[in-house]
């Protein structure tokens, strides 16, 4: 402990003292006391969501044990494209089949998660055909369509293509 404390004071004098910078000094410290040091660095999660507008509502989904409800989609998994992960997601979360020759890219938003984290949640987002019948699956509680008004009931990411497909006239 005594040395964090020595290490954690030369860092505060840096080079104004004529000493490293944080940056050198921690680089030094061994890996567990480093993660101490250095300041938080930002989480990102990678995801991909399908936006199906009808009659001026975007179809929403509240996953089983969860309290919000989100654009129909999910993460990545190791190497797959963003239509790979969508295709997958979708089939996964609402038992139909997208036709990936109809993605149309719709925009691509960041924003951090509404519990107070530095994580930041990336929503590329696609619109698609798709053949089937729209169903829940079992990872999914319910299924919902929103207007603007519902806005405050999705994640600040979600908000944000809210806000822009409100700005089109897409979303009423």
């Amino acid at each position: 402990m005594r040395a964090a404390r020595a290490l954690t004071a030369a860092c505060a004098r840096g080079r104004t003292a004529g000493r490293p910078g944080l940056g050198e000094t921690v680089a030094a410290v061994p890996i567990k006391l480093r993660a101490v040091l250095e300041p938080a660095r930002e989480q990102l999660i990678d995801t991909v969501a399908w936006v199906l507008i009808e009659n001026g509502r975007i179809l929403c989904a509240r996953p089983r044990g969860k309290d919000v409800f989100f654009i129909p989609g999910g993460k990545r998994e190791g190497g797959e494209t963003d239509l790979q992960t969508l295709v997958r997601e979708v089939a996964e979360e609402l038992t139909v089949e997208l036709t990936p020759e109809s993605a149309a890219h719709v925009g691509t938003y960041e924003a951090a998660i509404a519990d107070g984290h530095d994580t930041v949640v990336r929503m590329a987002c696609y619109t698609a055909d798709y053949r089937g019948v729209l169903t829940a699956s079992s990872e999914i509680e319910a299924l919902a369509w929103f207007g603007f008004g519902d806005r405050d009931l999705v994640p600040p990411v979600d908000q944000l293509l809210f806000d822009d497909l409100a700005a089109a006239g897409s979303l009423r």
